[in-house]
C-alpha cells in the first residue's frame, strides 16, 4: 500500500468485512490505494462534525442558551428554521460554485472552520451575552453556522465519493454515527454529574468543545488524498430553478409531497419549545440539561435502524406514523404544565417527551428522505432533492417567523398544541400520497 501502515490495510478490511481493501468497484486505482487511511480520516472528520453538531443543537442546547441570557421567548422560534433553512437553501448554488474545482475538500475545510468560528462565538455569548442583543447575537452567529453546514454538506457527498468505494460509504457512516452517538452520551452525563454548577461558564465549555470538533473535522479533511475530479457538466443555477419549478406544475405527486413535507416541519419546530418548556418549569440546573441530552442521544441510536426498515417497505406509511405521533407528542408536551405537584416541576417527564418526540422526528426524516428518493428517476433525483430541500429552507423561515411571532402570546405549551393541529393537517396530507415503493 502506497502511504498506508500493514495493520491500518488489516483494521480497515475487518471493519469493513472485504478481504481485499484493493477492491474498489468506482474510484481510480490511485484513490483506491489511499482508501484504508482515507477511511480513518473521514471517520475521525465524522466524528468531529457529529460531536459538534449535537453540543450545539438548535433543538436543545441553543434555546438552553437562550433562556439561562434572557432573550425574548419568539426568537427561539428562529432558532431551528434558521439552522435548517441555511444549510438548505444555498444548496442549489453552492453546488454549481464547486463544480469547476477539481479538488473539493478546501470547500468542506472552508466550511469546517467558519463553524468552529461561530461556535466559538457562541461560547463567547454564553457568558456575556443578555436580553434582546443577546438573543440576537446568538442567531446572527447561528446563521453563519448553518450556511457554512451546506456548504460542507454539498462538499463532503463529493469528496466521499470519490476518495470511498461502493459497499463501503454505509459502512463508515454507520461507525461515524455510533462513535458520536457515545461521545454525545459521555457529554450529557458528565452534564449530569456538574449538577447546579454555574449553567453559563458550562454552556460555554459545552460550545468550546463543539468548536474544537469542528477543528477536528478541519485538520482530518485536510489530510484526505483526493484525486482531482472531472470539472465540465455544471449546470447554470436558475436554468434548474426554472426547470424545478415546471416539475411541480406537472408532477402532482412530487407537489403533493412537498406539502406534506412543509405540515411535517411540525416535529422538528416541537423540540426546542418542549426543551424551553421543560427549563421554565424545572429551572435552568445543567444536570436537567445534562439528563435531556442523554435521553436524545439514546433515543436518536434505538429510532434510525427501525425507521428504515419500516421505509423500505413503505415510506408513506412511515410519514403517516410520524405525523400521528408528532400529533400526540406535542399535545402530550403541552400537557405536562397541568401535571400534578412536584411532577410538573420535574425535568424527567420533559425529558421522556423529549425524547419520544426525537424517535418521531427521526422517522419523519427517513420516511421522506426515502419517498424523496423513490418517487424521482436517476435522471432527475438531484434536481428532485435540491429543490425540495430550497422549498423547505424557505418554508422553515416562513413558518418558523409565525410560529415565534405567536409564542409572545400563546407561550411554549401553546406554541405545541398549536404544532399538534399542524402535524393532524399532516397526517391526512401523507395519507393521500401514492405508494412508490
Amino acid at each position: 500500500m502506497a502511504d498506508s501502515p500493514i495493520s491500518q490495510t488489516r483494521l480497515f478490511e475487518r471493519l469493513t468485512g472485504d478481504d481485499d481493501s484493493r477492491m474498489c468497484q468506482d474510484i481510480p486505482e490511485k484513490a483506491c490505494q489511499e482508501q484504508p487511511r482515507n477511511f480513518f480520516l473521514h471517520l475521525f472528520a465524522a466524528l468531529g462534525n457529529k460531536l459538534a453538531d449535537e453540543l450545539s443543537s438548535a433543538r436543545l442546547v441553543l434555546p438552553w442558551l437562550m433562556g439561562i441570557i434572557g432573550a425574548p421567548i419568539w426568537m427561539v422560534g428562529f432558532l431551528v428554521p434558521i439552522r435548517e433553512a441555511g444549510a438548505l437553501l444555498p444548496q442549489i448554488f453552492v453546488a454549481g460554485f464547486i463544480r469547476p474545482l477539481p479538488r473539493r475538500k478546501w470547500v468542506w475545510i472552508a466550511g469546517a472552520l467558519l463553524q468552529a468560528l461561530c461556535a466559538a462565538a457562541l461560547a463567547l455569548l454564553a457568558v456575556s451575552g443578555s436580553g434582546s442583543l443577546g438573543g440576537a447575537l446568538v442567531l446572527a452567529a447561528l446563521i453563519g453556522l448553518s450556511l457554512a453546514r451546506g456548504v460542507s454538506s454539498i462538499a463532503t457527498k463529493d469528496v466521499m465519493g470519490k476518495t470511498i468505494a461502493k459497499r463501503r460509504r454505509g459502512t463508515l457512516m454507520g461507525y461515524s454515527g455510533s462513535i458520536a452517538g457515545g461521545a454525545t452520551l459521555a457529554a450529557g452525563a458528565v452534564l449530569v454529574l456538574l449538577g447546579d454548577s454555574p449553567g453559563e461558564w458550562a454552556l460555554a465549555t459545552l460550545l468550546g468543545v463543539a468548536a474544537l470538533g469542528w477543528g477536528l473535522n478541519a485538520f482530518c479533511v485536510a489530510r484526505i488524498h483526493e484525486e482531482p475530479g472531472a470539472v465540465e457538466g455544471g449546470e447554470n443555477a436558475w436554468k434548474s430553478i426554472k426547470y424545478g419549478v415546471s416539475l411541480l406544475k406537472n408532477d402532482r405527486a412530487f407537489l403533493h409531497f412537498n406539502v406534506a413535507r412543509a405540515l411535517l416541519l411540525s416535529s422538528a419546530l416541537a423540540l426546542p419549545y418542549l426543551a424551553l418548556l421543560g427549563q421554565e418549569q424545572s429551572g435552568s440546573d445543567l444536570g436537567n440539561l445534562g439528563l435531556m441530552v442523554v435521553v436524545s442521544g439514546l433515543a436518536a441510536m434505538v429510532a434510525s435502524p427501525v425507521w428504515g426498515k419500516l421505509a423500505d417497505q413503505s415510506s408513506r406509511r412511515v410519514m403517516c406514523y410520524a405525523a400521528t405521533g408528532t400529533t400526540l407528542g406535542c399535545l402530550l408536551g403541552a400537557s405536562l404544565v397541568w401535571l400534578p405537584g412536584t411532577w410538573s416541576q420535574s425535568v424527567v417527564p420533559y425529558a421522556l417527551v423529549y425524547a419520544l418526540l426525537v424517535i418521531i422526528h427521526h422517522g419523519v426524516r427517513l420516511g421522506r428522505k426515502t419517498y424523496l428518493v423513490d418517487i424521482a428517476t436517476q435522471d432527475d433525483r438531484a434536481l428532485y432533492v435540491a429543490l425540495s430541500n430550497t422549498l423547505t429552507g424557505i418554508l422553515m423561515l416562513v413558518v418558523g417567523g409565525i410560529v415565534g411571532a405567536l409564542s409572545h402570546w400563546l407561550g411554549s405549551a401553546g406554541l405545541l398544541l398549536l404544532l399538534s393541529f399542524t402535524a393532524f393537517c399532516a397526517i391526512l396530507s401523507a395519507y393521500r400520497l401514492p405508494e412508490v415503493e
